[in-house]
């Protein structure tokens, strides 16, 4: 209705989405999300490179006869990481100077400005664009933006991903980077340490019998005690005994072979197998995810 793109709007509901999803969404809608999102992603972004990878040798051939395209391609592809580094590097520097700091380092805009590589929108946007015009007329140069469009990602694929990692050590970044696991567990923590105070208001006000607390209470504070033995165990601490959760992955292994036993046998029909599978599959999946 604005006669704006498309494309644009989609990202941008997009963006809008992503920020509020976890207030928008339940516990089984993300995992819903999460186990078959990164796949839609994969088909999806497919179908686009499939479609110009259809169309680029033809439109290359017709345009190669005038062979000004590359240069064209060239002047494209420095005019958006030009203006990528101007557009990262003020906003940076505003940015910097309110939180009070006069003088804004460069390392973390220039890895930020470089680090714009070109991927499946551009292609999607120049998909978008109309075959005629509206009087059936067919539209003067697509095929150049198609082939631009092209030509702009694997350049910028090509120049910015392969010199973006020396970038990246030379402003800093790399070896001395925190671990992601690191930041995980001390993430855990606060949820951990978060959940036990907001239990302790709910005892306070009596909305739960005592042992339903007490219970709760043991398990937050063996989390929480978990985590920080993961925190302070040092590179050469001696191996620890087997953690809780090393014990219910034996357990529900167990639990797995038992479960084979039993359908093997005929005890239990194909569909029980499945439910009962998938419980097992979900915690599984949450103590892999506690490991890392």
């Amino acid at each position: 209705m604005l006669h704006v793109s498309g494309v644009t709007a989609v990202i941008v509901a997009g963006l809008v989405i992503g920020a509020r999803r976890s207030a928008i969404t339940t516990a089984q809608t993300r995992l819903q999300l999460h186990s078959v999102y990164q796949t839609v992603i994969f088909l999806l972004e497919s179908v686009v490179f499939a479609l110009i990878g259809l169309q680029l040798p033809m439109l290359v051939r017709e345009l190669g006869r005038a062979g000004r395209w590359p240069l064209a391609a060239l002047a494209v592809t420095g005019t958006l990481i030009a203006t990528r580094v101007a557009w990262v590097f003020p906003v940076f520097a505003f940015s910097q100077r309110r939180r009070g700091k006069r003088r804004p380092s460069w390392p973390v805009p220039a890895v930020v400005s470089w680090a714009g590589t070109r991927g499946v929108v551009p292609l999607a946007a120049a998909l978008s664009i109309p075959l005629a015009t509206a009087s059936g007329a067919a539209l003067p140069q697509r095929d150049l933006v198609l082939v631009l469009a092209a030509a702009a990602i694997v350049i910028s694929l090509i120049v910015q991903g392969f010199t973006l990692e020396p970038l990246a050590r030379l402003a800093g970044f790399g070896p001395a980077a925190a671990d992601p696991r690191h930041e995980e567990t001390i993430a855990r923590l606060h949820m951990a340490e978060a959940g036990l105070a907001r239990l302790d208001e709910l005892a306070d006000s009596s909305a739960a019998p005592d042992e339903v607390i007490d219970r709760l209470r043991a398990g937050l504070q063996a989390r929480i005690g978990d985590t920080r033995a993961r925190i302070d165990q040092g590179p050469e601490t001696e191996p620890a005994a087997p953690t809780e959760r090393e014990l219910r992955g034996e357990l529900i292994a167990a639990e797995h072979a038992e479960l084979s036993r039993l359908y093997d046998a005929g005890t239990v029909s194909a569909a029980t197998r499945r439910r009962l599978q998938r419980g097992l599959d979900l915690e599984t999946a949450r103590l892999a995810e506690g490991q890392h």
